[in-house]
């Protein structure tokens, strides 16, 4: 199983980005999908989370700007930001928890490769 992370990017303050991850391979269901952020110096951060009920959890500082979607027949999660702020800068990565492959027992999970995403002001 692998996650391709995209849409990163240069971005003014105050401006937009649409980050998507899709995840390929021998896969029966995706659990709970979600994105996370690592600033220089800085430990991983979870940003949003989605369940595959649609269910939302978001950081404090990104709730009313950031909106996280999933496509479940693309195994894809998706991350709209909105209003960035320089602090938004940071490698965003995607994560797959509780990943049931097809015809291989147990629950896995996945990363992917990290985007980019830098906010000037």
């Amino acid at each position: 199983v692998q996650l391709q992370a995209s849409g990163g990017g240069l971005v003014q303050a105050g401006g937009s980005l649409r980050l998507s991850c899709a995840a390929s391979g021998i896969i029966f269901s995706i659990n709970d999908m979600g994105w996370y952020r690592q600033a220089p110096g800085k430990q991983r951060e979870l940003v949003a989370v989605i369940t595959s009920e649609g269910n939302t959890n978001y950081k404090d500082s990104v709730k009313g700007r950031f909106t996280i979607s999933r496509d479940n027949a693309k195994n894809t999660v998706y991350l709209q930001m909105n209003s960035l702020k320089p602090e938004d800068t940071a490698v965003y990565y995607c994560k797959a928890y509780r990943v049931q492959r097809l015809g291989v027992s147990g629950l896995y999970e996945y990363w992917g490769q990290g985007t980019q995403v830098t906010v000037s002001s």
